[in-house]
């Protein structure tokens, strides 16, 4: 494609914002860790909150929506849309916890409430595995989409467009760390839904489209069109609907949707002024996430099965395309070339602000573990405050090298994404126990990872005849079975590591009635708030899931679906207002008792 003068000046100004922003902040990271890896906590719950969208918002998300529209139809974003439960149950149960926490990073939780050798072991391996190796291939999979637009919009080599966007991108994380990568996603998030805006607008006025209406009525698109998968049909309900909802979002860790929280999602909410502005961020998050962000994806991916009916016409269309990236996620990018000048140039710069603000997000995260949880804690524990800042940007280089190098032999988004899913099948459960029953140690952390592991690679090493969705409850079964294994067949924390967290992060329920000296240090009993949170959780969702359905049927010209969706959105929102104020009452009236409660690496006594 040719971009015309005034596309280049608002690319131009959009990298001249960024940079700028790193710039400035770049004196103030370099002052210490707490500052370059979460920006001092003195962050406020709507700038988290966009921030946290901005970063799940990556070149390869809309890639990846094509992929499964193209292929499943609407109704298979479910893959991705049930997620929204572990959301919420982030949301009203877990961003508190975090928050109280007190932790640079969500991996020092393990030291605080796991005792021992094995804790500090699950903390540095865990430092390496997920800040190098888990997070170089989620880098890697938002690098091939941009591979990808690169190659349909520019005819740019792989390697090119990996120099390009790589190098831009590192060195404003290096510069500004966590303050910059946030400052810096409110611009990116609004010239990435501009952007995707517009490229909806554009596919869906094809003259080969013919508008909104004729395309819902178009024969290639009629049948692709269901917000649930037919429920008569095994097929397709069970891989697209019944497994994601009853087992997915609980049962895979998956960055961005940690159940129970975690990875980058975690590090905003502990960066958060306090526990209201922690619990609003990632509110704010999961609505725009869910609710805002996939129409205009999802009326791309169906525009182009009208233009690109399948993957011959996209291979006719663009003969340059090297065939190792030729999928049904070339299909967002494919539209894209229809962009006309003066669009076009704002269409780039949000394709860019995505992986901007993906990538600086996930490297400043990995940057945190590499260099706050391996070699502060294991290399140099006396190290001085400016070396881990410059150790965290040597980090960050390093990190966007190996994540070019993994890009540039991945196939496809979907391929990334059901890696993903596989790796961490299983372990989702535990991540959401270990805060309420007394009994999980690092033994059953550790044999959950090993055993995750060792299923996903013998999967991909061996062909098993089964589809992914069946792999994937593979996983979720003989993972679960290690890690109960070895939670009972290991010792348990140190009794007083145990008192001591629950003293400070106090999460309640009966998981931690055995350890009378816990009722002792919490004095007398508190409501329980998961059980509110737990009723704030549903209603949340079906508030969310309600606005999501309600813009589908508006679009697809259904008025009576609309109506219905929207009473569903509005009803969720109103009888949510009680619980959340009843919860938000729980989480102020703190503690009773003499807890000691640890805060930014200190402590104090709240009796």
């Amino acid at each position: 494609m040719i971009l015309q003068g005034i596309d280049w000046a608002v690319i131009g100004g959009y990298f001249a914002l960024a940079l700028g922003v790193g710039v400035w902040a770049a004196r103030r990271a370099g002052r210490d860790a707490g500052e370059f890896f979460l920006s001092g906590r003195s962050m406020p719950w709507w700038l988290l909150g966009v921030s946290m969208v901005a970063t799940t918002f990556s070149t390869d998300t809309p890639n990846l929506v094509a992929d499964i529209t193209r292929r499943d139809g609407v109704a298979g974003n479910w893959v991705w849309w049930a997620f929204l439960l572990t959301g919420m149950l982030t949301v009203f149960v877990y961003a508190a916890l975090w928050r109280r926490c007190g932790v640079l990073t969500d991996l020092e939780f393990y030291e605080l409430r796991y005792s021992g050798r094995p804790a500090a072991f699950l903390r540095g391996f865990r430092a390496i595995y997920l800040g190098v190796f888990f997070n170089v291939v989620v880098m890697a999979a938002v690098t091939l989409a941009a591979i990808k637009i690169g190659s349909v919009l520019f005819g740019l080599s792989p390697l090119a467009t990996v120099a390009v966007a790589g190098t831009v991108t590192v060195v404003f994380s290096a510069a500004g760390g966590f303050r910059s990568v946030v400052l810096t996603d409110l611009l990116l998030f609004g010239v990435a839904m501009t952007g995707s805006v517009v490229a909806a607008w554009v596919a869906v006025h094809r003259p080969e489209v013919g508008g909104l209406r004729a395309l819902m009525s178009h024969p290639a698109v009629a049948d692709r069109l269901a917000l649930v998968p037919d429920l008569g049909d095994p097929a397709a309900y069970v891989p697209l609907f019944l497994v994601p909802l009853a087992v997915q979002w609980w049962a895979a860790w998956y960055p961005g949707s940690e159940p129970g929280g975690g990875g980058y999602v975690a590090q905003r909410m502990l960066a958060a002024r306090d526990e209201r502005h922690a619990v609003g961020a990632t509110m704010l998050f999961n609505a725009a996430h869910y609710a805002l962000r996939p129409w205009p994806w999802i009326l791309v991916a169906l525009a182009s099965l009208v233009v690109y009916p399948d993957l011959e016409a996209l291979r006719t269309a663009f003969p340059g395309v090297e065939a190792s990236v030729l999928g049904h996620d070339l299909a967002y990018p494919a539209m894209l070339t229809f962009v006309p000048a003066g669009w076009l140039g704002l269409v780039v710069g949000s394709l860019a602000a995505a992986y901007m603000s993906t990538i600086s997000s996930h490297l400043n995260w990995g940057a945190s573990y590499v260099t706050h949880d391996f070699y502060r804690r294991f290399v140099r524990p006396a190290a001085g405050e400016r070396e881990l800042v410059r150790t965290g940007r040597v980090t960050t280089v390093l990190l966007m090298a190996a994540a070019a190098f993994v890009a540039l032999r991945l196939e496809s988004a979907l391929q990334a994404f059901q890696i993903l899913l596989q790796i961490g099948a299983g372990t989702g459960l535990l991540f959401i126990l270990r805060w309420f029953w007394w009994r999980i140690s690092a033994w059953s952390e550790i044999a959950a990872m090993a055993v995750s592991f060792a299923v996903a690679v013998v999967f991909s090493a061996v062909e098993s005849g089964l589809r992914p969705w069946q792999e994937l409850l593979c996983g979720v079964a003989l993972t679960t079975l290690g890690w109960l294994a070895a939670t009972w067949l290991t010792r348990p924390t140190d009794r007083a590591t145990l008192v001591a967290f629950e003293a400070l992060v106090r999460p309640g329920g009966p998981g931690w009635r055995r350890l009378e000296a816990v009722a002792t240090a919490r004095g007398d009993a508190e409501p329980w708030p998961v059980k509110t949170g737990l009723a704030c959780m549903g209603l949340g969702s079906a508030a969310i899931y309600g606005a999501l359905f309600a813009t589908g049927s508006w679009l697809y010209g259904d008025l009576p679906a609309t109506v219905a969706w929207t009473a569903v959105a509005v009803i969720s929102v109103i009888a949510l207002v009680p619980p959340w104020r009843r919860l938000d009452a729980l989480s102020d009236a703190g503690p009773r008792g003499g807890a000691r409660r640890r805060i930014d690496g200190g402590e104090r006594d709240d009796a």
